[in-house]
């Protein structure tokens, strides 16, 4: 079956699961994955055998700008502890645990390629983890620190891996060259992606047109990451800093008429491309069975299956061991130890240490291991597994954990929705006091019904005035802008309020 007809079919069926998985109230990465695996079988089908700097290019880059440009900039900040814990320790633990492992149930992996196993296996997915999490709707700051870890831990485990998989090359590792290395590549990458957001941002700010503007967007997003890799640099740290800084302008930095269209696209794309890659796992599991002719395979699937139970405890054992301590610190300083307070911290722990699903990183990286490599084909099949298998056994569960722990939403966003409506109206108010005409007088009058019914919890229905709408734009916008920057509301409430304003906007112009 020629190629093209074969991804028509592979997007049709992966629709159809994903419409099935929203009825039955799974994952969807977790069906598409095991459906991928099935359709594998099938005879006659060609194989798509990418090459995996495209592989992540094509499906981590996009995917990981969009996630880092909705990221509040704030809530990270307020979470770095356990988000530093997690992208920094969780991945060097799981590390260290998984080459150990690894050269247990082969002793002949040399010690760099047993560490660059554990490092390819050591971060939980970007595409993965958000995905599910956008299914199962975890309490705010839950969903802050997965989405903050998501968006970092790629870089520091990607990085180990590439000195592992260069120490097997060149016969030897050194640490003491490794770090400064480590660090160089870092802040090199947090200085290109700001500047390119910069540079980039010049250019995007006069674009009025939305097709072209979108083309533009995704050309960058690309170029960004293809520069970085040239460059040396860490293609996760690039992506996730140009488009953090990116988001970080003001909401008047782009026309309504483009941004409203920019963000469909950039969801739909999104999803094709979520789609595509965990379609794409699947389909890699005849081509490692293939490799494995010759050797031991039950051996060698058990091991990897022992492999795939260390990386889920490493990384569940961790964080209650940091929620603990955490507990114990925060008790010394508060003196607040209640059953109800140690049982929540606990309850959010093993949420935490249960969404550790892996992705396309962690096969892209295995496939990306040279024919040479020592082990490879041992390697290709632990991968497999442990995306697979945290795929289908956490995947499937997070949402029946998430009820069984009732942990309570405290609704942020809900308020800082709120208190962002309030400012904006408020700043409106503001403005057509200052405006001694009739049409201003009623209108101000409707906002002040407004503000009134959004203090009192009530949606607001307000009039839609054209040319006082427009000229009350930019002062609402400002005021939006003042509350993000002063970090009285985070992005989500931020995106939120834009959008209605957005949309008001359009609605207010003539035809």
């Amino acid at each position: 079956m020629p190629i093209f007809e074969t991804i028509l079919g592979l997007l049709l069926g992966a629709s159809l699961l994903s419409m099935l998985a929203q009825r039955i109230n799974v994952p969807y990465p977790t069906l598409l994955a095991v459906g991928g695996a099935l359709v594998a079988f099938l005879p006659g089908m060609p194989r798509l055998d990418l090459p995996p700097k495209l592989i992540l290019a094509l499906f981590v880059a996009p995917v990981l700008l969009d996630a880092a440009h909705d990221a509040s900039l704030r809530d990270l900040r307020e979470n770095w502890a356990p988000i530093l814990s997690l992208v920094m320790v969780a991945v060097g633990l799981t590390t260290v645990a998984v080459a150990v492992a690894a050269r247990y149930f082969v002793p002949e992996m040399p010690w760099a390629a047993a560490v660059a196993l554990g490092a390819l296996l050591a971060p939980p997915d970007a595409v993965a983890a958000l995905a599910v999490l956008r299914q199962v709707e975890p309490p705010h700051r839950i969903r802050n620190i997965l989405e903050g870890e998501s968006l970092l831990n790629d870089a520091s485990s990607l990085l180990i891996y590439k000195l592992a998989v260069g120490a097997v090359a060149a016969g030897s590792f050194s640490v003491g060259k490794a770090i400064p290395a480590f660090g160089l590549v870092v802040v090199g990458s947090v200085v290109a992606g700001w500047l390119l957001a910069k540079l980039t941002g010049l250019l995007t700010v006069r674009m009025t047109d939305a097709p072209a503007a979108i083309i533009v967007q995704f050309v960058t997003t690309f170029g960004v990451w293809l520069l970085a890799e040239h460059l040396g640099l860490s293609g996760v740290v690039t992506i996730v800093v140009f488009a953090i800084t990116a988001a970080r302008r003001s909401t008047e930095a782009m026309p309504p008429s483009v941004r409203i269209p920019s963000f469909a696209t950039w969801e739909s794309i999104t999803f094709v491309l979520n789609v595509m890659a965990f379609t794409l796992i699947g389909l890699h599991v005849l081509p490692i069975i293939e490799g494995l002719r010759g050797h031991d395979q039950l051996g060698q699937l058990g091991a990897a299956l022992a492999i795939l139970a260390v990386v889920v405890v490493v990384r569940l054992a961790w964080v209650l061991l940091y929620g603990f301590a955490r507990r114990q610190t925060q008790r010394a300083g508060q003196g607040d130890d209640s059953v109800e307070s140690r049982a929540q911290t606990f309850k959010s722990g093993l949420m935490v240490g249960w969404s550790g699903m892996r992705g396309i990183v962690t096969l892209a990286a295995a496939l990306a291991i040279p024919r040479d490599f020592p082990q490879r084909d041992f390697i290709l099949l632990t991968a497999f597994t442990v995306v697979l298998g945290t795929l289908l056994v956490q995947g499937l569960t997070l949402q029946p954990l998430l009820l069984l722990l009732r942990l309570p939403k405290d609704g942020k966003v809900a308020r800082e929705i709120a208190l962002a409506r309030v400012a904006t109206l408020k700043a409106a108010i503001a403005h057509l006091d200052n405006d001694p005409s009739d049409a201003a007088r009623r209108l101000g009058h409707e906002y002040r019904a407004a503000l009134e019914a959004v203090e009192k919890g009530r949606d607001p229905r307000h009039s839609r005035e054209n040319v006082l709408r427009q000229e009350l734009m930019p002062c609402t916008r400002q005021a939006l802008d003042e509350l993000r920057d002063s970090g009285r509301i985070g992005d989500e409430a931020y995106r939120a309020v834009e959008q209605e304003l957005d949309w008001l906007e359009l609605s207010s112009r003539p035809v």
